[in-house]
């Protein structure tokens, strides 16, 4: 078994400044109950099958929010999420019923992890709301069945056509729960029924994208006429839907004027009871609007230094295009491993890519302008070893808690943290104007920092946003700006500033690791023991590699969320 998947001293105690375990401290606001952590485990199991029965691989029936079982998609009604809230809080007094005042380190950060993640489903239950704020909440559930390739048999067709079939109740329900609706939701969801997005997250190819999600059914249509005709029923009843769905939202369009951020003192209360960070948001804009700066001074001095060299040109063909991704990846594997950055588990085998080789009419988009001349900044980030590499250890990690439990920022801090670090470890020392796109990458991650924060607290709008990044961020094009501002507004809040955040929550764990052991550190023991201490908000990480506790008091004192 590698090193990732080892249980290592420091995943129980805490560390001096010499490297030696300490045992954990006592703080105020921790549970000093009498259940053991055998039983956290099954209320995490709870926890887990009441959030989803599906991914939790406890049945494979859909239930509704109140626990009952629906056809396709679950009640989001007011009773229900009444019931919903109801039960978290049954699963949430569970906590202070646990003696975690006497376990160790390990287990402690694990109960904050876990509580954390009880606390965000709270979030969107009683302020995120997205079922009554956010019509792009049912949009995004009458795409994706689109996208199903034809023709479908057996039980795969009974369960393609129950879905179908379910869509004019989905809108239904969408019109009935929709109250409180944000201006900025209405816009997007009304843009994204009858346009294409422009940059096609996980869409098909077309060489045409169809135009919104209108378009995609006319797309499936269009399909189903040659394929499998006896569909077209049951197509063209669920497209009447969705265009009434549509014009719904047009007509009602005046009186969505809600604000879409969740105001400063909940998200704040966010920022440190579910994201565990020790940062405001005042001061989470001071670091990003810092980190941008830093980012782009850096560019430039590299553009100068590489001002006599070629630039490097967009891949000519889907096979040359590819052959740089083949070659990026061997070069990143030989140099993980020649140089004892990482250890590569003998699981770890061929992973996938993010951007497909497209050609568009405009050109290409801000992600492929980077990709196509060099793969390296987005395999650091995507593959290895960032999120795929990532993704494959968890899943092979047995852990009951650690397993099964993924942090955002962790999980993005990481990514972004690799672009820069392994340059710095020296990967591009013999490509120049590679590390001019590494730097390009960081600088839209930095620009999100302050931006999410700005949505959040409604100084910005997503256009807003979109503006500002484009005015600072090279090559950055109109539609995956937009794009980037619907996901990080529409995502559980706080996910645009996670990359940076963690990123920097990265390099301080780092630092502090180094100034510990000294000489004895090694870089590749430093990520082994961060892989094999799982998804966790890395402020846990930290206290758990390092022994320093710094804000960690604060974490367990949890206070009422902000609800008006």
């Amino acid at each position: 078994m590698v090193a990732a998947l080892i249980a290592v001293p420091f995943l129980m105690f805490g560390c001096t400044d010499s490297g030696e375990p300490t045992p954990s401290s006592d703080y105020r606001g921790m549970p000093d109950g009498n259940r053991d952590y055998a039983g956290f485990v099954e209320l995490w199991d709870e926890f887990l099958y009441w959030r989803d029965p599906i991914s939790a691989k406890k049945e494979q029936s859909l239930v509704d929010v109140a626990g009952l079982e629906t056809d396709v998609y679950p009640d989001y009604s007011a009773k229900a999420i009444a019931t919903k809230v109801r039960e978290l809080r049954g699963l949430q007094d569970q906590l202070n019923r646990f003696a975690v005042a006497d376990w160790p380190l390990g287990q402690q950060v694990e109960f904050l992890a876990v509580r954390a993640k009880m606390d965000q489903e709270e979030f969107a239950l009683r302020v995120s709301k997205p079922w009554s704020r956010d019509p792009g909440f049912y949009v995004d559930r009458m795409l994706r069945l689109t996208f199903t390739e034809l023709p479908v048999e057996g039980e795969a067709l009974a369960e393609f056509v129950r879905q179908l079939e379910a869509i004019p109740g989905l809108a239904a329900q969408g019109e009935k729960n929709l109250v409180e609706v944000a201006a900025d939701y209405a816009d997007l969801a009304i843009f994204n029924l009858s346009n294409s997005d422009g940059v096609g997250h996980g869409f098909p190819y077309r060489a045409e994208p169809p135009p919104g999600v209108v378009g995609w059914y006319d797309d499936l249509l269009e399909r189903a006429r040659v394929q499998q005709p006896e569909l077209l029923e049951p197509i063209e009843v669920s497209r009447a839907a969705v265009v009434t769905f549509r014009d719904w939202l047009v007509a009602n369009r005046a009186t969505m004027t809600a604000d879409a951020g969740v105001g400063k003192d909940a998200f704040d209360w966010y920022l440190k009871h579910v994201k565990l960070m020790h940062y405001t948001s005042d001061e989470i804009v001071t670091l990003g609007e810092r980190e941008l700066d830093r980012l782009w001074a850096l560019y430039a001095l590299e553009r100068h230094r590489n001002r006599n060299l070629p630039e490097i040109e967009i891949s000519a063909s889907a096979e040359e295009y590819q052959s740089r991704i083949d070659e990026t990846d061997r070069k990143i594997r030989r140099f993980l491993e020649d140089e004892g950055i990482i250890t590569i588990p003998g699981y770890i085998g061929e992973l996938s890519t993010n951007v497909p080789w497209i050609v568009r009419d405009g050109g290409p988009n801000f992600w492929e302008q980077v990709q196509f001349r060099n793969p390296t900044p987005d395999h650091l980030h995507a593959v290895i070893p960032g999120h795929r590499f990532d993704a494959v250890v968890e899943r092979n990690s047995s852990d009951p808690v650690r397993g099964r439990l993924t942090d955002d920022a962790r999980v993005e801090g990481w990514a972004v943290y690799l672009e820069e670090a392994v340059m710095n470890a020296g990967l591009l020392d013999d490509q120049p104007r590679v590390r001019e796109l590494i730097y390009l990458f960081g600088i839209f991650r930095a620009a999100r920092m302050p931006a999410d924060v700005w949505l959040q607290l409604n100084e910005m709008t997503a256009e807003e946003v979109a503006d500002y990044w484009i005015e600072r961020v090279p090559y950055l094009d109109r539609d995956v700006a937009r794009v980037d501002a619907e996901i990080y507004l529409r995502r559980p809040p706080g996910y645009g500033l996670g990359y940076t955040t963690g990123m920097l929550q990265m390099q301080t764990l780092l630092a502090e690791r180094k100034r510990q052991l000294g000489d004895a550190f090694s870089l590749r023991d430093f990520h082994d023991e961060l892989m094999s201490a799982g998804r966790l908000p890395l402020s846990l990480v930290h206290w758990e590699m390092t022994g320093d506790d710094t804000g960690i008091a604060a974490l367990w004192l949890r206070e009422p969320i902000p609800v008006d």
